[in-house]
């Protein structure tokens, strides 16, 4: 029946601004691209972004994709500098996490566990 995730969609209005956005921003590399949509490869994941272009609209009930990296305070500092949209740092018992917001106000978040 089910296989696996294939991709995780998020809603931009300006497909050609976002994209560039992801990849200047995240640093997520454009592997597809096609009228309306771009698939962005994450690190060495199998599981990619899809950006599709259409009505967007922020929400506190939106599903989120959540990114690993093993050097949260410096990926942190660097989206910082890089004038993404971010979160407090925070932690609890298990996670370090924060959330960042890209040009359409979609929330994504970045976690560290060991």
């Amino acid at each position: 029946m089910l296989e696996r995730i294939d991709t995780f969609c998020l809603k931009v209005r300006d497909i050609e601004r976002s994209s560039q956005w992801y990849q200047e921003k995240l640093r997520l590399k454009e592997t597809f691209r096609d009228d309306g949509y771009r698939i962005l490869s994450v690190g060495d994941s199998r599981v990619p972004i899809t950006i599709e272009e259409g009505e967007t609209a922020r929400s506190n009930h939106q599903s989120y994709p959540i990114f690993f990296t093993s050097t949260i305070e410096e990926t942190y500092e660097t989206l910082r500098e890089r004038g993404v949209e971010v979160s407090e740092l925070q932690r609890d018992e298990v996670n370090t996490f924060f959330d960042l917001y890209d040009l359409d106000g979609n929330r994504l978040q970045v976690c560290f566990w060991e």
